[in-house]
């Protein structure tokens, strides 16, 4: 840390614009116990600024399967507790895109977050994805949304970098996460490094990192117990932008026992193969259930307090650097 940093710190870490994310509630939500109000009782109840929803969490109770009634209900519910929400879906085509900011829209969002999954060769695959961005920049690009592609495990950052300046779409930016790198072969700080510039958004987790040939996965744990650069992420995250901060969300995604494999390799040519890959998704455990639930809800709010105490260290840590 620097004297730049330090001051960028002591200014920005205690109000950090930190989001409820649904995913460190994802078994809850698939066998429908916490449901997309739940989170915002949650997020309140924790004193954060917003959630981030996906647009299948709570299966039948999701948001994809709300009437315009309870999308207009649950905005005012939002708004009423003072809360921003992020609307979230697992690809880039237009019929998805379309279902996220109908979604996001009616329920007073501010940002959509995608990701692209094409099966293909990187540089067939990364032309489709352009060609999804002008579709979304053609018809939303005035909707009031921003919007945010996630590196989510088979593109590296170079390409989603170029992906982003390419696309001349003021209101699209990247979603840093602490460990989708990984599979695509990529350390976290040199992923951000390059990513940096482009970067608003944030999803924090920690994982174990697997090493699988050429290439590496991660099986997502609980926060502080893992291998990633943790504590030196959220500081350089916190420092982007100069005169005021860059990264305007930072949703906190505990993952435990999420896994994904390796995408991409050291030994591949400049144009891998991108294969298939399903919308994430962690197993429900094969006996133990209730406990197990019980076990994701204290999880998620240890990563709460766990978050909340590296501030509050990077605040003694800057404050005394300050004051040398």
């Amino acid at each position: 840390m620097n004297n730049i940093q330090a001051t960028k710190i002591v200014e920005r870490a205690a109000n950090l614009p930190l989001y409820l994310h649904a995913y460190a509630f994802h078994l809850n939500m698939r066998m429908e116990k916490i449901l997309p109000e739940d989170l915002l009782d949650i997020a309140s109840q924790q004193q954060l600024k917003g959630v981030k929803i996906h647009v299948v969490d709570g299966e039948s109770q999701s948001l994809r399967h709300a009437s315009d009634e309870r999308l207009a209900n649950f905005a005012e519910k939002s708004r009423q507790l003072g809360l921003d929400v992020h609307i979230e879906t697992s690809a880039s085509d237009a019929r998805t895109i379309d279902e996220a900011v109908r979604i996001a829209l009616k329920s007073r969002a501010t940002s959509v977050r995608f990701y692209p999954r094409y099966e293909g060769t990187l540089y067939e695959v990364m032309e489709i994805i352009a060609q999804d961005i002008q579709y979304i920049k053609a018809k939303y690009q005035h909707s009031g949304l921003t919007f945010t592609l996630e590196q989510h495990e088979d593109l590296q950052s170079h390409e989603l970098v170029k992906l982003v300046q390419q696309a001349d779409f003021p209101q699209l930016s990247l979603l840093f996460d602490f460990a989708n790198m990984i599979n695509a072969n990529e350390e976290p700080l040199d992923a951000l490094a390059v990513m940096g510039k482009e970067v608003t958004q944030v999803h924090i987790k920690d994982a174990l990192i697997n090493h699988e040939g050429e290439g590496r996965g991660h099986t997502a744990c609980i926060s502080g117990e893992g291998e990633l650069p943790f504590k030196e992420l959220l500081l350089q995250l916190i420092c982007l932008g100069e005169d005021k901060p860059q990264v305007t969300a930072f949703g906190l995604e505990e993952e435990v026992d999420y896994y994904a494999p390796a995408f991409r390799f050291t030994n591949e040519d400049k144009n891998p193969w991108i294969p298939l890959r399903q919308m994430s998704e962690t197993p429900l455990p094969t006996s133990g259930l209730e406990a197990r639930l019980n076990k994701e809800i204290d999880d998620a709010m240890n990563q709460i307090n766990h978050v909340r105490n590296i501030l509050s260290v990077l605040h003694q840590d800057a404050m005394a650097m300050l004051q040398k």
